[in-house]
Protein backbone atom coordinates (compact mmCIF):
# COMPACT_ATOMS: atom_id res chain seq x y z
CA UNK A 1 0.00 0.00 0.00
CA UNK A 2 1.19 3.30 -1.11
CA UNK A 3 2.65 5.05 2.33
CA UNK A 4 0.60 8.33 1.82
CA UNK A 5 -2.50 6.47 1.38
CA UNK A 6 -1.76 4.49 4.85
CA UNK A 7 -0.38 7.12 7.00
CA UNK A 8 -2.75 7.57 10.02
CA UNK A 9 -3.77 11.75 9.93
CA UNK A 10 -3.19 13.51 12.92
CA UNK A 11 -6.57 14.65 12.90
CA UNK A 12 -9.99 12.19 11.68
CA UNK A 13 -13.45 13.43 11.94
CA UNK A 14 -15.82 10.03 11.50
CA UNK A 15 -19.63 11.44 10.63
CA UNK A 16 -19.02 13.87 13.69
CA UNK A 17 -22.09 15.69 15.31
CA UNK A 18 -22.98 18.23 17.95
CA UNK A 19 -26.37 18.86 19.20
CA UNK A 20 -27.02 21.72 21.94
CA UNK A 21 -30.01 21.44 24.08
CA UNK A 22 -32.93 18.69 23.62
CA UNK A 23 -36.92 18.37 22.24
CA UNK A 24 -37.91 21.50 20.47
CA UNK A 25 -34.92 24.01 21.73
CA UNK A 26 -32.50 21.13 20.34
CA UNK A 27 -30.00 22.75 18.00
CA UNK A 28 -27.84 21.00 15.62
CA UNK A 29 -24.50 22.46 14.84
CA UNK A 30 -22.39 19.92 12.99
CA UNK A 31 -24.05 17.64 10.81
CA UNK A 32 -22.24 14.47 9.94
CA UNK A 33 -18.75 15.82 9.56
CA UNK A 34 -16.15 13.51 8.14
CA UNK A 35 -12.41 15.16 7.57
CA UNK A 36 -9.18 14.86 7.74
CA UNK A 37 -5.97 16.38 8.90
CA UNK A 38 -2.21 15.38 8.16
CA UNK A 39 0.66 16.35 10.21
CA UNK A 40 2.45 19.41 8.25
CA UNK A 41 -0.75 21.06 6.67
CA UNK A 42 -1.63 24.10 6.93
CA UNK A 43 -5.82 24.47 7.12
CA UNK A 44 -7.71 27.38 7.13
CA UNK A 45 -11.37 26.44 8.22
CA UNK A 46 -14.07 29.35 6.69
CA UNK A 47 -17.80 29.99 7.28
CA UNK A 48 -19.88 32.51 8.24
CA UNK A 49 -21.22 33.29 12.27
CA UNK A 50 -22.81 30.15 12.62
CA UNK A 51 -21.82 27.90 9.90
CA UNK A 52 -19.96 25.16 12.46
CA UNK A 53 -16.55 25.74 12.48
CA UNK A 54 -15.68 27.06 15.78
CA UNK A 55 -17.91 24.34 16.93
CA UNK A 56 -15.23 21.96 14.56
CA UNK A 57 -12.42 23.73 16.33
CA UNK A 58 -14.13 23.29 19.54
CA UNK A 59 -13.98 19.59 19.19
CA UNK A 60 -10.39 19.00 17.57
CA UNK A 61 -9.04 21.07 20.48
CA UNK A 62 -10.88 18.61 22.73
CA UNK A 63 -12.61 21.58 24.53
CA UNK A 64 -15.84 20.08 23.70
CA UNK A 65 -17.59 16.57 23.04
CA UNK A 66 -19.41 15.53 19.44
CA UNK A 67 -22.53 14.31 20.45
CA UNK A 68 -21.81 11.48 17.93
CA UNK A 69 -19.52 10.21 15.66
CA UNK A 70 -15.39 9.49 15.94
CA UNK A 71 -12.92 12.07 16.80
CA UNK A 72 -8.98 10.24 15.81
CA UNK A 73 -5.95 12.34 17.05
CA UNK A 74 -3.09 10.08 16.07
CA UNK A 75 -5.55 7.00 15.68
CA UNK A 76 -6.98 7.62 19.30
CA UNK A 77 -10.35 7.90 20.11
CA UNK A 78 -10.51 11.16 21.79
CA UNK A 79 -14.11 10.89 22.18
CA UNK A 80 -13.41 7.76 24.79
CA UNK A 81 -11.14 9.55 26.94
CA UNK A 82 -11.70 10.73 30.21
CA UNK A 83 -11.62 14.72 31.17
CA UNK A 84 -8.13 14.23 32.81
CA UNK A 85 -6.60 12.29 29.81
CA UNK A 86 -8.16 15.13 27.75
CA UNK A 87 -6.28 17.64 29.61
CA UNK A 88 -3.33 15.76 28.90
CA UNK A 89 -3.87 16.03 25.12
CA UNK A 90 -4.09 19.67 25.27
CA UNK A 91 -1.26 20.33 27.46
CA UNK A 92 1.19 17.76 25.86
CA UNK A 93 0.13 18.16 21.66
CA UNK A 94 -1.81 20.90 21.35
CA UNK A 95 -0.78 24.82 21.40
CA UNK A 96 -4.07 27.64 21.14
CA UNK A 97 -3.66 31.37 20.18
CA UNK A 98 -6.93 32.98 20.21
CA UNK A 99 -8.23 36.61 19.09
CA UNK A 100 -7.86 37.72 22.82
CA UNK A 101 -4.34 37.46 23.73
CA UNK A 102 -5.12 35.86 27.07
CA UNK A 103 -1.80 37.03 28.83
CA UNK A 104 -1.24 37.70 32.87
CA UNK A 105 -1.27 40.85 33.13
CA UNK A 106 0.83 41.67 35.93
CA UNK A 107 4.07 38.95 34.36
CA UNK A 108 7.02 39.80 32.13
CA UNK A 109 6.38 37.57 28.58
CA UNK A 110 8.71 35.10 29.75
CA UNK A 111 6.68 33.54 33.01
CA UNK A 112 3.58 33.95 30.39
CA UNK A 113 5.33 32.22 27.91
CA UNK A 114 6.54 29.80 31.06
CA UNK A 115 3.24 28.89 32.21
CA UNK A 116 2.28 25.40 30.62
CA UNK A 117 5.16 24.02 31.34
CA UNK A 118 4.50 25.14 35.07
CA UNK A 119 1.55 22.87 34.65
CA UNK A 120 3.84 20.12 33.24
CA UNK A 121 5.74 20.47 36.38
CA UNK A 122 9.29 20.63 34.69
CA UNK A 123 12.11 22.57 36.99
CA UNK A 124 12.71 26.20 36.46
CA UNK A 125 15.82 26.69 34.67
CA UNK A 126 14.17 24.16 32.26
CA UNK A 127 11.47 25.99 31.77
CA UNK A 128 13.41 29.27 31.56
CA UNK A 129 15.39 27.84 28.57
CA UNK A 130 12.37 26.49 26.54
CA UNK A 131 10.65 29.93 27.36
CA UNK A 132 13.61 31.97 26.08
CA UNK A 133 13.73 29.55 22.87
CA UNK A 134 9.90 30.44 22.11
CA UNK A 135 10.28 33.89 22.60
CA UNK A 136 13.69 34.01 20.44
CA UNK A 137 11.71 32.02 17.81
CA UNK A 138 8.70 34.82 17.52
CA UNK A 139 11.19 37.61 17.13
CA UNK A 140 11.35 39.04 21.01
CA UNK A 141 14.48 37.67 22.43
CA UNK A 142 15.06 41.23 23.69
CA UNK A 143 11.37 41.51 25.73
CA UNK A 144 10.93 38.61 28.14
CA UNK A 145 11.30 40.94 30.53
CA UNK A 146 7.97 43.33 29.73
CA UNK A 147 4.71 43.01 30.91
CA UNK A 148 1.98 42.63 28.38
CA UNK A 149 1.07 46.80 29.01
CA UNK A 150 4.45 47.13 27.36
CA UNK A 151 4.14 45.42 24.55
CA UNK A 152 2.10 46.54 21.56
CA UNK A 153 -1.08 43.98 19.74
CA UNK A 154 1.19 42.43 17.90
CA UNK A 155 3.75 41.66 20.18
CA UNK A 156 1.38 40.26 22.56
CA UNK A 157 0.47 38.24 20.10
CA UNK A 158 3.70 36.87 18.98
CA UNK A 159 4.37 36.53 23.05
CA UNK A 160 0.77 34.54 23.12
CA UNK A 161 2.32 32.26 19.87
CA UNK A 162 5.30 31.63 22.17
CA UNK A 163 3.05 30.36 24.41
CA UNK A 164 1.55 28.24 22.61
CA UNK A 165 4.43 26.75 20.80
CA UNK A 166 6.60 26.25 23.77
CA UNK A 167 5.27 22.91 24.74
CA UNK A 168 6.42 21.73 20.77
CA UNK A 169 2.83 20.86 19.75
CA UNK A 170 2.04 18.62 17.27
CA UNK A 171 -0.80 21.30 16.14
CA UNK A 172 -1.79 24.98 16.59
CA UNK A 173 -5.29 25.95 16.60
CA UNK A 174 -5.21 29.92 16.09
CA UNK A 175 -8.86 30.56 16.38
CA UNK A 176 -9.05 34.56 14.39
CA UNK A 177 -5.60 35.66 15.87
CA UNK A 178 -5.62 38.66 13.67
CA UNK A 179 -8.91 39.30 14.83
CA UNK A 180 -7.76 42.31 17.26
CA UNK A 181 -5.01 43.63 14.84
CA UNK A 182 -4.34 46.33 12.27
CA UNK A 183 -3.19 45.14 8.94
CA UNK A 184 0.18 45.90 9.18
CA UNK A 185 0.02 43.80 12.16
CA UNK A 186 -2.02 41.00 10.51
CA UNK A 187 0.47 40.48 8.11
CA UNK A 188 3.18 40.15 10.68
CA UNK A 189 1.09 37.19 12.64
CA UNK A 190 0.33 35.45 9.49
CA UNK A 191 3.92 34.90 7.95
CA UNK A 192 5.04 33.72 11.41
CA UNK A 193 2.51 30.55 11.56
CA UNK A 194 3.14 30.13 7.76
CA UNK A 195 7.28 29.97 8.95
CA UNK A 196 6.27 28.08 12.06
CA UNK A 197 4.33 25.42 9.47
CA UNK A 198 6.69 25.44 6.95
CA UNK A 199 10.15 25.62 9.16
CA UNK A 200 9.21 23.93 12.27
CA UNK A 201 6.72 21.25 10.85
CA UNK A 202 4.20 22.54 13.54
CA UNK A 203 0.57 21.53 11.57
CA UNK A 204 -1.74 24.72 11.56
CA UNK A 205 -5.58 24.85 11.86
CA UNK A 206 -6.99 28.70 11.53
CA UNK A 207 -10.55 29.56 12.12
CA UNK A 208 -10.66 33.29 10.37
CA UNK A 209 -13.71 34.97 8.61
CA UNK A 210 -11.17 36.92 6.15
CA UNK A 211 -10.35 35.71 2.75
CA UNK A 212 -6.71 37.84 3.19
CA UNK A 213 -5.68 35.57 6.07
CA UNK A 214 -7.12 32.27 4.51
CA UNK A 215 -4.66 32.80 1.99
CA UNK A 216 -1.59 31.98 4.15
CA UNK A 217 -2.87 28.27 3.97
CA UNK A 218 -2.16 26.00 1.61
CA UNK A 219 -5.99 24.06 2.23
CA UNK A 220 -9.42 25.86 2.69
CA UNK A 221 -12.10 23.76 4.52
CA UNK A 222 -15.54 26.25 4.14
CA UNK A 223 -18.72 25.26 6.90
CA UNK A 224 -22.13 26.08 6.19
CA UNK A 225 -25.23 25.45 8.63
CA UNK A 226 -23.20 23.22 10.49
CA UNK A 227 -21.92 21.04 7.00
CA UNK A 228 -18.84 21.15 5.37
CA UNK A 229 -19.50 22.25 2.14
CA UNK A 230 -15.94 22.42 0.43
CA UNK A 231 -12.61 20.99 0.88
CA UNK A 232 -10.27 21.98 -1.16
CA UNK A 233 -6.08 22.82 -1.85
CA UNK A 234 -7.02 26.02 -4.26
CA UNK A 235 -4.19 28.69 -2.71
CA UNK A 236 -1.05 27.36 -2.59
CA UNK A 237 0.22 30.09 0.40
CA UNK A 238 2.15 33.46 -0.21
CA UNK A 239 6.09 33.03 -0.55
CA UNK A 240 7.30 35.05 3.22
Amino acid sequence: MDEAVSKVPLIEFRGIGKRYGSGEAAFVALHDIDLRIDEGEFVAIMGPSGSGKSTAMNIIGALDRPTWGEYLFQGVHVENLTNDQRALLRRRYLGFVFQGFNLLPRTTALENVELPLVYRGLPAKERHAMAREALDRVGLAAWEHHTPAELSGGQQQRVAIARAIVIRPKLLLADEPTGSLDSARSVEIMELLQTLNQEDGITVALVTHEPAMAEYARRHIIFRDGRLVSDDEGLKGKVT
